[in-house]
C-alpha cells in the first residue's frame, strides 16, 4: 500500500556524540566517536559503551519528579534540543492537544531503576524500597506518559517494545493513525539507556566486543552497546515547499530465530522491498542507507545478502554504530534521523572504527564520509526474533 508522505517538520537526538542534532552531525562529519571503556555503575566489563554525559544533573520539572529515571532523563535532555520542545508547542495550537498523538519505542524502558530497587531491598522479608515506582519508570508505557505529559499531549499514545526495531516501527504507527483520521500529527521516537541487565546479557550471550565495534570489518566481533533518544514532529504536507519526508514504511517478521537473523537475510529484504513499494520507488532510487549494521558476523553477513541481492554494488550504505555504539530500543529512530541529518546536509557517513571491509561483503560499503546530493535514502532496524523495519526519507 502507497503511503501518504508526511512532513517530519522537526526532529532531534541526543546519544553519546553530544546533545542535539549539530552535535551527531559534527561527528559523522569527522568520523568521530563516542565510545569509551566501559566504567558503567558497578560494571566492570571488557567491553566499550556509548554512555551520554550529564544525565545526572538532569532535573524533571517539579510536577513530574515521579518519573524520576534514567530513562525520563534523557527524555528530557533531548525534547530540550533544537527547538523541539517549542515546535510541539506550536503544532499543539494548530491542531489541538487531543490531535496530537505520541506513539514512542523503548526495549529496556526504566529497568536500571528497578535494578537499584532490587539492590536495596529489605534483607529481611525482600521488600522494595518505598519509594520505588514502577508505573512512572520500568512500566513500559511510563516513557510515552511522561513524555506527554511534559509536552501538554492528549492524543491516542502507546510504547513499542520489540527489541531493536522498536522506534522505527513507531512510524508506522504514526503513519497509520494519521491515515485512519485519528489524529492530525505525531510525535514519534523513544529512547534505550544503559541498564546493568543488557550489559551483562550481550556479554552472557558472547556478543559484544572488546573493542569499539567496527561494523562489516573483516575482524568484526561484536557489538558496542549505547544509549540514546531521538524524536520527531510528523504532519501532513502543508504546503507544496520542499521538506524533508517520511516517503515509505516496510516491516516484516522473518521469525527464524530468537536471536540470530535468518542468514540468507529474508526479512530484512522483505522489509526493505516493503518499504519502496510503499513510497512508490524503486531500487535505483535510493541515494543512501544507513544499515542497521551492528558489528556482529552473523548480523552484517545477512544484512549484506539482502541490501546487495536488492540494490547491487551501487547504491552507497554504512553504518552509524561505529559511532554511537548500539542503542537498541533507540536504534531505529536514531539510524532514520542520521538519515534525515544526511539528506539535509549532503552528507554519506562514514564508519568509524571499521578498517578494512570484509571481502566477503559485497555491498557498497563506505569507510570515509563524503559530501553527495541526496534525495531519497533508506534506513534499516531489524532487532531479535525477526522483527524487522526500513523507512524510506527524502524531499
Amino acid at each position: 500500500m502507497r503511503l501518504q508522505p508526511l512532513v517530519i517538520s522537526k526532529f532531534t537526538l541526543t546519544n553519546s556524540l553530544g546533545a542535539g542534532a549539530a552535535a551527531t552531525l559534527g561527528a559523522l562529519g569527522d568520523k568521530r566517536s563516542g565510545l569509551v571503556p566501559c566504567e558503567f555503575e558497578s560494571a566492570r566489563l571488557d567491553t566499550f559503551i556509548g554512555p551520554v554525559r550529564g544525565l545526572d544533573q538532569v532535573s524533571l520539572p517539579e510536577h513530574l519528579r515521579a518519573y524520576e529515571c534514567r530513562l525520563n532523563r534523557l527524555a528530557q535532555l533531548a525534547l530540550e534540543q533544537d527547538g523541539f520542545a517549542a515546535a510541539v508547542a506550536e503544532a499543539r495550537e494548530r491542531y489541538g492537544a487531543q490531535r496530537i498523538g505520541v506513539f514512542l519505542g523503548t526495549s529496556t524502558s526504566g529497568i536500571l531503576e528497578t535494578e537499584g530497587a532490587f539492590r536495596a531491598r529489605d534483607g529481611g522479608c525482600g521488600r522494595l524500597p518505598t519509594g520505588y515506582r514502577y508505573g512512572q519508570t520500568q512500566n513500559s508505557f511510563a516513557l510515552a506518559d511522561f513524555v506527554r505529559r511534559r509536552l501538554g499531549l492528549a492524543g491516542p499514545s502507546l510504547v513499542v517494545s520489540c527489541a531493536c526495531s522498536s522506534t522505527a516501527k513507531v512510524f508506522g504507527n504514526a503513519a497509520r493513525m494519521i491515515a485512519a483520521g485519528v489524529c492530525d500529527a505525531a510525535l514519534v521516537g523513544g529512547a534505550d539507556t544503559l541498564c546493568l541487565t543488557t550489559l551483562y546479557g550481550f556479554r552472557s550471550l558472547e556478543l559484544t566486543s572488546r573493542e569499539p565495534c567496527r561494523p562489516f570489518d573483516a575482524d568484526r566481533d561484536g557489538i558496542s552497546i549505547g544509549e540514546g533518544a531521538g524524536f520527531a514532529l510528523l504532519e501532513k504536507p502543508r504546503a507544496e515547499a520542499a521538506a524533508l519526508r517520511l516517503l515509505g514504511i516496510g516491516e516484516s517478521s522473518d521469525a527464524h530465530h530468537m536471536s540470530t537473523p535468518h542468514p540468507e537475510g529474508a526479512g530484512a529484504r522483505l522489509a526493505m522491498e516493503r518499504a519502496l513499494a510503499s513510497a512508490g520507488l524503486n531500487p535505483a532510487d535510493i541515494d543512501y542507507i544507513n544499515l542497521h549494521g551492528t558489528a556482529t558476523r552473523s548480523n552484517d553477513a545477512a544484512e549484506d545478502k539482502a541490501v546487495h541481492e536488492l540494490f547491487g554494488a551501487r547504491t552507497r550504505c554504512s553504518s552509524t554504530k561505529g559511532a554511537t555504539g548500539h542503542l537498541l530500543g533507540a536504534a531505529g529512530v536514531t539510524g532514520a534521523l542520521i538519515s534525515a541529518l544526511a539528506v539535509s546536509h549532503g552528507l554519506v557517513p562514514g564508519s568509524a572504527h571499521t578498517r578494512a571491509v570484509d571481502p566477503t561483503l559485497k555491498s557498497r560499503y563506505v569507510l570515509e564520509s563524503e559530501k553527495v546530493e541526496l534525495r531519497r535514502v533508506l534506513a534499516n532496524s531489524f532487532g531479535f526474533g525477526g522483527s524487522n523495519c526500513s523507512l524510506v526519507l527524502g524531499l
